[in-house]
């Protein structure tokens, strides 16, 4: 009987299938045709039936379906180690997204794609599943690899490198799968970042989108407690309940992390048949938490094993992450059989692939699925001896001892990638070199940053307006409250839009002086019952200040801006990182006044952490001209003798100044 003849034979191996009945062979081989698997049996079976021009000899090597990252950020290699040991909001709002910013465009996304792809097929990765900016980049990158992908072009209800809005985001994504749909390799894919970066109105667009061309939708879900915390105060529901309102699993979902998942939403995810991607490196290393993996298996929920980007990983290494997703659930819910090493292997391998909604193409070595297989050498000291006695213990040596560098051949879709370790598709010199000129520019981009606190503040913050240059004020210390609408009446002077506050002052102060100082203000309004109306959150950038003092007031000469801040405290402390704080806590009653036509601010103030002579009225007013500012500081000084104040009374310094000399 005559041979049948294949592309290539892999023989002789310890062949792990991953297919429904976890099917080994201790002496394997696989036979390939084209794209895909002709057949799989014992070696001495498939050497009789099949000849092939490529025979690769797996003797002392383990086969097994390639691995499967199950949520990446593939670009990200560029960012790698660029902002280490922070929080997530710090590193993503004030690192990250910054520098997406300025340097994130198609050059950057190829490159950055291209270095992936060789760490990962040299850890034995076949496939990936990716979110990022200029998708269309990545999948040119990812198909020049040879590498298979599910390519989600991220969706942000804020402008991202590659859109001013979401709209145009949307409609690029409508542009790049139309591109990309039927291609061998990629499949494009629909990515609304997070629930928290999405409006319900773009989260239906992207649903609609998805459905519209049968493509994945790849989202974050639950990555923090703090997500799940602010869903339940916006909108009295957790945040699968509420994408759930709007639809979302109407698409063939992939929730990435899904660390804080209550186990309602899991049993919701299941229904609906969403994947999960576990990150457990990426959680760990920004203290997200541990998901409660096994339960979700346990559930019959599909769940995949990711890296995450590498900027917060940091690296595309799926054997260090098999590992630690195994030893989490062990350690952290106090029982060593949780996730056995067998169910891991599934995770990274054919769980991973019905997560990303592809099981029937890839994820294990059977007949009619594409060939998509890691060759791993078995010989290496650290997984030596090798015991026979249990055969699936092929499934703890390829979790526990095996690492990414024992990787020795990848085939992708038939194709060879990677041979006894060379890479065949990719200029690994050249992508190094590139690499290297771009992190370059990014280090004196940060450099140039760190140095300016302007700039600083515009990474975070896209509406820091100038306020007035000159600032005219006076304080009179007051021996106990007054009735401010009565003294401003018994001057013949009127107030204007009156309020009632409670303002929580923190003064950042830096080593150079020159640098100028931050000023993180919460202001909390009430009404005239004492019950809080709304709270403002504000940050002022207050330059180095020249004073000319005058007999009646002082008049502030300084660069001033101000923003809305979204961020909170702890968020600002940790990213402009101070030399020193001060805080300065006060009650005030506020409100205009208009005299000879000039308008001037009336605060009558009680300052905390002050025992004694505590009240102060404070009369002030800024412009941006410098002789507009002496005419004021005039206009002041008569308000003063209207008022009957003594000079003696009065103050001509700031409060944070008033604090700092009771605090020194």
């Amino acid at each position: 009987m005559s041979k049948q003849t294949v592309d290539i034979l892999l023989t002789n191996g310890w062949l792990v299938t991953m297919d429904d009945q976890m099917t080994l062979h201790p002496n394997g081989a696989v036979a390939v045709k084209d794209d895909y698997i002709e057949a799989v049996g014992p070696s001495a079976d498939i050497e009789a039936a099949y000849d092939a021009e490529t025979i690769i000899n797996c003797q002392n090597c383990i086969i097994s379906p390639g691995l499967i990252n199950a949520h990446t950020h593939a670009p990200m290699t560029l960012l790698r180690g660029l902002a280490d040991d922070l929080r997530l909001d710090v590193w993503l709002y004030g690192y990250m997204m910054p520098v997406e910013r300025e340097f994130v465009g198609h050059n950057f996304c190829y490159i950055g794609t291209q270095l992936a792809c060789a760490e990962m097929i040299r850890s034995g990765v076949t496939t990936f599943n990716d979110m990022y900016y200029h998708e269309a980049e990545v999948a040119r990158a990812t198909a020049e690899a040879g590498m298979r992908a599910i390519l989600g072009q991220t969706i942000l209800k804020f402008p991202s490198p590659d859109a001013t809005n979401y709209d145009e985001s949307i409609e690029y994504c409508r542009r790049f799968i139309e591109e990309w749909l039927n291609h061998p390799l990629i499949i494009p894919a629909v990515a609304p970042h997070a629930p928290y970066t999405a409006t319900p109105d773009m989260l239906k667009n992207c649903v609609a989108l998805a459905t519209e061309y049968d493509v994945p939708l790849h989202i974050h879900v639950a990555e923090t407690a703090l997500e799940q915390k602010t869903s339940l105060a916006a909108y009295n529901k957790t945040v699968v309940p509420w994408l759930e309102e709007y639809n979302l699993f109407e698409a063939k979902v992939i929730a990435a992390h899904c660390v804080h998942l209550q186990e309602n939403e899991m049993y919701t995810m299941h229904r609906h048949q969403a994947g999960v991607a576990h990150c457990p490196s990426s959680n760990l290393k920004l203290a997200s938490g541990v998901a409660p993996v096994q339960k979700m298996v346990d559930l019959g929920l599909h769940v995949g094993i990711g890296t995450d980007g590498p900027a917060s990983n940091n690296d595309l290494d799926m054997f260090e992450e098999t590992r630690l997703a195994a030893f989490l659930q062990k350690g952290i819910f106090n029982d060593p059989t949780l996730l056995s090493a067998k169910q891991t292997w599934a995770l990274a391998t054919i769980e991973g692939a019905r997560a990303l909604h592809i099981g029937h193409l890839t994820g294990s070595i059977e007949p009619g699925k594409r060939a998509d297989i890691a060759v791993i050498t078995a010989t290496n000291t650290h997984q030596l001896p090798r015991f026979t006695r249990d055969p699936e213990g092929v499934y703890a040596q390829l979790v526990y001892a095996t690492k990414a560098t024992d990787v020795r051949d990848v085939l992708v879709n038939g194709a060879v990638l990677m041979r006894n370790k060379k890479l065949l598709t990719i200029d690994e010199k050249y992508v190094i070199k590139e690499a290297r000129k771009i992190a370059k520019r990014i280090d004196a981009f940060l450099t140039a940053r760190e140095g300016n606190l302007m700039s600083k503040i515009l990474a975070i913050s896209a509406d820091f307006i100038p306020q007035e240059t000159f600032e005219v004020q006076v304080k009179v210390s007051l021996p106990e409250m007054i009735d401010l609408n009565h003294m401003l009446r018994q001057a013949g002077l009127e107030p204007i839009r009156p309020s009632i506050r409670e303002q929580y002052d923190t003064y950042f102060f830096f080593d150079t002086p020159e640098i100028g100082r931050l000023r993180f203000r919460e202001d909390r309004i009430k009404d005239t019952a004492g019950n809080l109306r709304e709270t403002f959150y504000r940050m002022t950038m207050m330059g180095p200040t020249r004073e000319k003092e005058f007999e009646n007031s002082v008049l502030l000469t300084r660069a001033r801006y101000t923003a809305t801040t979204h961020h909170s405290l702890r968020f600002n402390r940790e990213y402009f990182k101070p030399a020193a704080e001060r805080e300065v806590m006060k009650y005030r009653r506020r409100c205009h006044v208009t005299y000879k036509d000039t308008d001037f601010d009336i605060n009558l103030d009680q300052l905390n952490g002050k025992a004694d002579n505590n009240v102060y009225l404070e009369i002030k007013s800024r412009t941006w001209s410098a002789k507009d500012a002496l005419h004021k500081a005039e206009l002041i000084g008569e308000l003063l003798e209207m008022f009957g104040f003594k000079e003696e009374d009065q103050f001509k310094i700031e409060y944070v100044d008033i604090m700092g000399q009771i605090s020194g």
